[in-house]
């Protein structure tokens, strides 16, 4: 478990998949990718992708937990896909634009 402070760039042990954290409650979590904590975007990482977390991530999107305390931007896409405290987190949705007349 980490506190996840904004601006801190962290990558996968199993994957590719490298994430900057962009917003973030203050409270230790235990971030996740491909079923592997993730480690510090310089520190090697070993080990297998879970399966049951090899959905994927997307470089450019942004992911988000339910409540939207916590927001990472993957910066480069890997095979695994993102936990948080246990939990799979998303991609975050574009907001609808208002309607013209």
């Amino acid at each position: 478990m980490r506190v996840l402070k904004p601006g801190t760039r962290l990558k996968s042990a199993v994957c590719d998949t490298q994430v900057m954290v962009i917003k973030s409650d203050g409270a230790e979590h235990e971030l996740r990718c491909g079923g592997a904590e993730v480690v510090d975007a310089t520190a090697t990482g070993s080990g297998e992708l879970d399966p049951a977390f090899a959905e994927g991530s997307m470089m450019g999107k942004r992911y988000v937990n339910e409540g939207e305390t916590i927001e990472l931007l993957c910066t480069k896409g890997g095979k695994g896909s993102l936990s948080l405290d246990g939990v799979p987190i998303l991609a975050k949705q574009a907001k609808a634009l208002p309607t013209s007349d």
